[in-house]
């Protein structure tokens, strides 16, 4: 499409150079970007452009390092081979399946039973394996909130790991066998969900620092600019995300604990990150305003997305290129990448402070006013709205000045996570409880349905939910995340653990 006038600029800052963005006309300076009729009601024209050069995988800023050298255990792999052993695994879930069957049947001997059981039990497997595939596609929403059993007695949240100073972010790998945490003093702890066993990892020179691709690393020697606020692991389990006040986007290898890669760009602090599923692509969100889209295998940087007009503080995304993301300018943007345009909810009482994706129709949000919604994508208002879902303990004060009211940071709804592709969610706040619940869709509508209260003392800054639904682990600190406006003293500062029961499921319902 050629240009034929130019567009006007849109508010957001001084232009800058041409941003290495493969010729995507979308994520070029105003001055380069041009449509036909102007564009719809939720597509938003950006007024920013890319002022930072030398990303990583240009010329001068490309080397992977010796560290990415150990050869994956499928890298050699041909189609074929590839096709077997992805049978061999299906057969094998098909087997078990079987086998619990099985035993189910042991006791019926009368003739014609057995022929009977079996038909009925090959019908069950083809379902099982189809309600899976659809699930994994993010086609069908798994029923997981329903089977939530109540906890018990003494059946609370136990704290796996600890911190020395307030934990900012945690994130678990798709195996639900480890998990990762970050906390303000720049500490990152990879730990184990059975044993709790941790190993810390090592922050690198300025020297490795710099031959990684980082700019400036001696910049990480004051305090301030050391902290961690993001994390995010990479679908395969192979690389740990870290971002924080330093400006970069940080690449670790989990299988050896080290170093690997640093992304600048940036210029505000990295507050937020997300891989999306399945892929490599991971999306960085930052104080500067901006979303950017890196490509972790290569390397390499491949564009950004303009649109919030305050400090970026979370994002989300499953597998298709839609970007969920909330900031200080009291909105939650919803970006499709590939057609070009984004949808915008705003907020007129409050600011949102978290976010995460139910499905690409639904997303659950947290608020500064201690209330979580429920919002879809065909509608600019919340669908379904609890008020005070975390509302202050009578009891509790703020310590720093006994003779004034609490601090509005206690009810902070800080952090909301979902159980991937399900019914279920959480929210956590300062008011000493995490509360889960169920996404509720029914012809007459969708709403949020209370489910159960989990006490748990501090500030959860961050959560995440195993796959299956089994546990939620939760980052707590004597603090909030991103500042200081409240501490809780009796608060730990660490990653809790909260094992959830999960009744049978029931596949005639599929």
């Amino acid at each position: 499409m050629k240009d034929k006038a130019p567009a006007k600029r849109g508010p957001g800052g001084p232009r800058g150079n041409k941003s290495k963005s493969n010729g995507d006309s979308f994520f070029k300076p105003d001055s380069k970007r041009r449509r036909k009729g102007g564009f719809r009601d939720d597509d938003i024209e950006s007024g920013e452009s890319d002022q930072e050069n030398g990303y990583p995988g240009s010329d001068a800023s490309s080397g992977h390092g010796d560290e990415d050298e150990e050869i994956d255990e499928y890298a050699d792999e041909t189609a074929a081979e590839k096709k077997v052993r992805l049978g061999k695994e299906a057969l094998q879930k098909f087997m078990a399946i079987e086998k619990k069957f099985a035993e189910e049947d042991d006791g019926e001997v009368e003739e014609g039973i057995g022929y009977e059981k079996e038909g009925e039990r090959d019908s069950l497997v083809a379902r099982k394996l189809m309600k899976e595939q659809l699930e994994e596609s993010g086609r069908l929403r798994r029923d997981v909130a329903s089977r939530v059993q109540k906890p018990e007695t003494g059946d609370g949240f136990r704290y796996l790991v600890k911190h020395t100073h307030p934990v900012t972010a945690v994130c678990l790998s798709d195996d639900e066998l480890r998990g990762f945490s970050a906390s303000k003093d720049g500490s990152i702890v990879h730990w184990d969900i059975e044993s709790g066993k941790s190993e810390r990892y090592k922050w690198p020179t300025d020297k490795i620092l710099k031959s990684h691709g980082a700019k400036n690393p001696e910049g990480r020697a004051t305090k301030h600019s050391k902290s961690v606020l993001a994390l995010a692991v990479s679908p395969d389990g192979r690389y740990l995300a870290s971002g924080g006040s330093d400006r970069h986007i940080h690449l670790w290898d989990t299988r050896t604990r080290e170093h690997v890669q640093a992304f600048p760009g940036h210029r505000g602090a990295v507050s937020c990150l997300a891989f999306r599923h399945g892929t490599s692509e991971l999306f960085s969100g930052s104080f500067d305003r901006s979303i950017k889209i890196w490509n972790v295998a290569d390397r390499t940087y491949i564009s950004t997305l303009f649109g919030h007009q305050s400090d970026v503080l979370n994002v989300d995304c499953l597998r298709k290129e839609r970007v969920l993301a909330v900031g200080r300018d009291r909105t939650m943007q919803f970006f499709k990448v590939p057609e070009e345009s984004r949808v915008i909810f705003r907020s007129s009482t409050s600011a949102l402070e978290s976010c995460c994706l139910i499905d690409y129709e639904d997303f659950f949000s947290g608020s500064d006013d201690g209330s979580v919604e429920l919002r879809t994508v065909q509608r600019k208002k919340p669908v379904s709205v609890i008020k005070n879902a975390h509302a202050l303990a009578s009891d509790l004060k703020n310590e720093e000045n006994d003779n004034r009211k609490p601090s509005n940071a206690y009810s902070w709804v800080s952090s909301v996570a979902a159980c991937r592709g399900s019914d279920l969610a959480a929210s956590g706040a300062g008011n000493g409880s995490v509360r889960l619940w169920a996404i509720d869709s029914s012809p007459k509508g969708k709403a949020i349905r209370p489910l159960f209260d989990l006490p748990l003392v501090g500030f959860v800054n961050s959560m995440a939910f195993a796959k299956s639904g089994k546990f939620l682990v939760a980052g707590v600190g004597k603090e909030p995340r991103l500042g200081r406006w409240g501490k809780i003293s009796d608060a730990q500062n660490g990653v809790a653990i909260q094992r959830l029961k999960l009744s049978e499921e029931d596949l005639s319902k599929f």
